[in-house]
């Protein structure tokens, strides 16, 4: 599947799940004094603003948000390198961690909010160190990452230190998105603050879609013979390294240009402040979460998303694994950017009412089927394929496998968003709201890590030619190479899993689904969360 499926929601929908600050489900505008987050509004002038009048700071947002994009979309790109140059799925399982801390950023979300240097900027104190940490580590990976990735002739990846590596990446993007998104609030006036969200969205989206689909394709010495070099060569135009140290020039000239160049605004009206300070927002978080409402919805939303791990998190891997190219799975996902683009707009009208769980709780059955599909598929790739490939029509199932993919992915993401928006407190609407989409996330990471975990200890390998050999370890598969036979998978773990994950997500389904959309009930008293001051 495309890269978004490797990476499953951890992938765009990790990302998406950060954009609360001008989320509105309903269609209608937050009432004055509640818009669910601390920072404040520039005051709206007597007359109305254009658009053009603040293009150069809706720029700007554009171009920080596209930066933000590639660190997440390189960190989508490395397990299909680890898968081509053969990493066990422990590995990819180890690297999966990666995709954890736009999850969980709401654990120093408060820190970046409340520490500053007043002289400099509210914002610009975490933003600017942030990314020039980002562009120096860039470029000093740039000179490593390659010894890395392994130099084919028996040294393979370091996938602990890859891990470590981009991990810090992704910690490092995810504070830049708690600034940035802050900072968007205040940098555009009351009226133009609506493109803040469109911004990110087009920001992000073109920041992943280059350091991914655009990365893996020139990167992909196939790719660039076939389509973009008269004469063949035995590397792509670009490698990783190169592309480490480019953009981290990039990230270093714009955020020199940022520091001094652009200013914070000051002349603002203070807003009605959800916390105190930083240990009144942790004692918020908790107060909340002790809610029983709320305990049962994280306990139930952590649990939803198993049915799906296997499909989503392994069967890009095994796609490779059986010889489509990964440069190939990441074009793919390019006709799916406007059918990402439409849904939520075309959903977000059944879930706009008082029962957006009921959209949830349809499409789930549709989504785990999927999940058996995407197992026929990697069954069915060896059979098609053939010495230049694999055939178009080939290609056009897995398009439009991929496509209902994203429509149950779509309908269920944009349910829970717009739950999480009914049920929030207004007072406190920001802290609420961040904490449930967390949760949410985290739902789909940890069984996607788990998933790729036991895939190959669920995989039964024998080894042909040589008596007396096993493969059940490295070690014994070593020795029986040394012995003069081959290890032969006999039960492979994904199709274990993806049955075992669709007979979990039945059972979820149809046990604590109905506990699930009875939530919807509640009345709202029961999300709200007492205070004491």
């Amino acid at each position: 599947m495309a890269p978004a499926i490797a990476a499953e929601e951890g992938g765009r929908q990790r990302r998406a799940a950060t954009r609360q600050h001008s989320l509105d489900l309903t269609g209608d505008p937050p009432p004055d004094g509640l818009p669910g987050d601390t920072e404040a509004l520039l005051p709206a002038p007597a007359r109305a603003r254009g658009y053009r009048s603040e293009l150069g700071s809706i720029l700007l947002l554009l171009v920080l948000y596209v930066l933000q994009g590639i660190p997440l979309g390189l960190a989508g790109s490395v397990p299909l390198i680890l898968q081509s140059k053969s990493a066990s799925y422990t590995d990819q399982a180890f690297f999966s961690f990666v995709f954890w801390p736009f999850s969980l950023k709401l654990l120093w979300a408060p820190l970046v909010d409340a520490v500053y240097l007043r002289g400099f900027g509210r914002r610009k104190s975490w933003l600017v160190p942030t990314q020039y940490v980002l562009g120096l580590f860039m470029i000093y990976m740039s000179t490593q990452v390659d010894a890395l990735l392994g130099d084919g002739h028996g040294r393979g990846p370091d996938v602990a230190a890859l891990t470590v590596t981009f991990f810090l990446f992704e910690f490092l993007a995810a504070t830049q998105d708690i600034a940035v998104d802050g900072w968007a609030l205040t940098m555009l006036s009351r009226e133009n603050v609506g493109y803040a969200s469109t911004c990110n969205s087009v920001g992000q989206t073109a920041g992943y879609f280059l350091g991914n689909v655009l990365f893996l394709a020139l990167e992909s010495a196939s790719f660039c013979n076939k389509y973009l070099r008269f004469e063949p060569q035995p590397r792509g135009i670009v490698t990783l390294s190169d592309f480490l140290f480019f953009w981290g020039a990039v990230f270093l000239v714009t955020t020199t240009l940022v520091a001094f160049l652009k200013k914070e605004n000051e002349e603002l009206i203070p807003a009605k402040e959800e916390t105190k300070g930083i240990t009144d927002t942790y004692r918020l978080l908790f107060s909340i979460i002790k809610m029983p409402a709320v305990l049962t919805f994280c306990l139930l939303i952590l649990t939803s998303k198993i049915g799906f791990s296997a499909a989503d998190a392994v069967t890009g891997l095994k796609l490779v694994e059986e010889g489509v190219p990964k440069e190939h799975l990441a074009l793919l996902a390019v006709p799916m950017v406007p059918l990402q683009i439409i849904l939520p707009l075309v959903i977000s009208k059944y879930t706009a009412g008082p029962q957006p769980l009921n959209t949830f709780y349809k499409a789930m059955p549709y989504r785990l089927l999927l999940g058996l599909e995407f197992a026929f598929l990697v069954w069915w790739a060896p059979k098609v394929k053939h010495e230049g490939g694999f055939p178009v029509y080939y290609y056009a199932v897995v398009v439009l496998s991929y496509a209902l993919h994203q429509i149950t992915l779509y309908s269920m993401y944009v349910a829970i968003m717009a739950f999480n928006a009914k049920v929030s407190d207004p007072l406190i609407g920001g802290t609420y709201m961040t904490l449930l989409n967390t949760v949410s996330n985290l739902g789909g990471n940890w069984p996607s890590t788990v998933a790729l975990w036991l895939v190959d200890p669920l995989t039964v390998k024998e080894c042909a030619g040589a008596q007396g050999h096993t493969c059940a370890t490295a070690a014994a598969t070593e020795l029986c190479t040394a012995a003069g036979g081959s290890c032969v998978t006999t039960l492979d773990g994904y199709y274990v899993e993806s049955i075992v994950c669709v007979i979990l997500g039945f059972a979820w389904w149809f046990f604590l689904g109905p506990k699930f959309k009875k939530l919807q009930d509640e009345g709202q008293s029961s999300w709200k969360c007492k205070r004491s001051n």
